[in-house]
């Protein structure tokens, strides 16, 4: 869906949230220094740097061939394999905490995913999700301007964990315990409105893959919309997250 391309593009996409993002869930999942994460659907590795600086140790797994060794590369110590969510490759009871950061929408079986990651996390453990909120989340500028000139266009709002309540239901069908879900919010300020906007043309997930399948016109005509609503710049998008932890 949209995540075969190449680190950079998908860093100045959703990096410029993701970095932020990460220092925020990690210490919602309760990263200490003494913990050992598994970094579930790792990307390019902005929760990974953020975890590593807490001094916990680290191993990672993304389906994604360009992230796999874009992430090599930038933490050769580190091991990373290329994998899904749903067929976690380690033992159990190995980890400490098991994190996916704006992964579970995305998991082609959300309460499979989680039970993999509870199963791989030791007694007592953390298994933590966080994903955007579909009406306020990082993309949700885009998808308003959008729904003016699309409105049935099918948005990231319906996708697994988007709203209030689904991550905890989630977690419970994974016989997690203890749930805890809560929003968190890390704001972004874009100087320009094409600094913002170019993103969005490099066919990056689901919003990336719209852009894309639009004629030129049609994408000027949205470029224009967008504009008219967010101004030049700069200005700021609040993106607001859910997140949920559970123990083991």
């Amino acid at each position: 869906m949209g995540f075969v391309v190449p680190p950079e593009a998908y860093g100045r996409f959703m990096g410029r949230y993701a970095d932020p993002l990460a220092r925020v869930f990690a210490t919602f999942a309760g990263v200490g220094a003494d913990a050992d994460v598994l970094d579930v659907g790792c990307g390019p590795g902005a929760l990974t740097a953020d975890v590593l600086q807490s001094g916990a140790a680290v191993t990672a797994i993304d389906p994604s061939p360009p992230f796999v060794d874009a992430f090599r590369e930038r933490f050769p110590d580190v091991d990373v394999r290329r994998g899904t969510a749903e067929e976690l490759p380690y033992e159990a009871d190995r980890f400490t905490h098991a994190l996916a950061q704006l992964v579970v929408h995305f998991m082609t079986d959300p309460v499979r995913g989680l039970t993999q990651m509870a199963r791989v996390t030791r007694p007592g453990g953390t298994v933590a999700a966080c994903v955007w909120d579909g009406p306020t989340g990082a993309l949700a500028p885009f998808w308003d301007a959008v729904h003016v000139l699309d409105p049935d266009a099918q948005d990231e709002a319906l996708l697994s964990g988007a709203h209030r309540g689904h991550l905890t239901q989630l977690f419970g069908a994974a016989r997690l315990r203890g749930v805890v879900e809560e929003p968190i919010t890390v704001d972004v300020v874009h100087p320009t409105f094409e600094e913002w906007w170019e993103p969005y043309t490099f066919g990056v997930g689901p919003a990336g893959e719209y852009v894309r399948a639009l004629d030129a016109a049609s994408r000027d005509e949205l470029e224009k919309v967008a504009q008219g609503r967010l101004g030049d710049g700069p200005f700021t998008v609040s993106a607001t997250a859910w997140a949920a932890r559970g123990a083991v």
